[in-house]
């Protein structure tokens, strides 16, 4: 038994050596380092967006302990993802691998670089999901949680299984009560968009809403149970130049039944911004269809 334990720990310990030179130091917050991970040889690094200040330099603290300057290429507030661009040659990218295979319960490290050196958790999966969208609206093509420790400086870094993969980026933003971790999916996709268009679009519609039950003698005529209503609209929002008042029950977009904040913000994605589409609200127990051009979320 003490052999085959000591041959798990070489293991382990063997993995970290191999998955720490793409693991970087990120100095962009007073008084608070951060990780990231190399995301290609041509010196992009990808960490967490909560880690980034909007002003301020920016230097990034290498594996082989040189400390390099770096610009942001963009940032995503609703995934908590940021890509930068280091003034850096000879770095090794980590490639996440897809989930296929993984299951509650599997060993875990969490690796992160707050300092000069690597550090490692050790931990198990301990949930995983389909797709969910974070409180701002950002999608996650999977839900993922750790109970490995993430200690100050560790989102950002990389969640990576026995076998080496590289999983996710754990980050400490998108959840008060679980280490949630970013899968490689969707670390992948926002790269590639904030890569090209320093940002990621999404459909705006100006409003606060709250989630209603409709009273049963309009579920006919409104054609559903539930809609959202009005608590607020932003003055010269696309909801208000549509003539939209508070009060207003919002009950579907071009046809799109919404009785829930995640089906608004799932509806409002990239392909709606400036597309003209109908919204069925209800107004004093009136139903109007409104025509409204989706805005962009700056």
């Amino acid at each position: 038994m003490s052999a085959d334990l000591s041959a798990f720990s070489e293991s382990l310990a063997s993995l970290v050596e191999r998955i720490a030179p793409g693991i970087v130091r990120v100095e962009a917050r007073r008084r608070h380092g951060a990780t990231g991970i190399v995301w290609d040889a041509e010196g992009h690094i990808l960490t967490t967006h909560h880690a980034i200040e909007q002003e301020g330099s920016i230097t990034v603290g290498l594996a082989d302990g040189r400390t390099v300057p770096a610009e942001l290429v963009g940032r995503d507030p609703s995934t908590d993802l940021a890509l930068l661009k280091a003034d850096a040659s000879g770095l090794t990218p980590l490639a996440p691998g897809p989930l296929e295979g993984l299951k509650v319960g599997h060993l875990v490290l969490a690796l992160g670089r707050p300092g000069r050196t690597a550090r490692a958790t050790l931990g198990i999966v301990s949930a995983l999901g389909e797709s969910w969208r974070t409180y701002a609206g950002g999608r996650i093509d999977r839900y993922l949680e750790t109970d490995a420790d993430l200690p100050p400086g560790f989102s950002g870094g990389a969640l990576v299984d026995t076998r080496g993969r590289v999983l996710g980026m754990p980050t400490a933003a998108l959840s008060r009560t679980a280490a949630v971790v970013i899968p490689g999916e969707t670390l992948g996709r926002v790269a590639q968009a904030l890569r090209q268009h320093g940002g990621i679009r999404r459909g705006y519609l100006g409003v606060g809403a709250h989630p209603v039950r409709l009273p049963q003698v309009l579920w006919e005529r409104a054609g559903g149970e539930h809609g959202l209503i009005f608590l607020t609209v932003e003055p010269g929002g696309p909801a208000d130049k549509a003539g939209l008042m508070m009060g207003d029950v919002l009950v579907s977009l071009g046809g799109q039944p919404l009785g829930s904040l995640e089906e608004l913000l799932g509806y409002l994605g990239d392909e709606k911004v400036g597309t003209q589409v109908q919204a069925r609200v209800l107004r004093a127990g009136e139903v109007r269809e409104v025509p409204l051009t989706l805005g962009k979320r700056s």
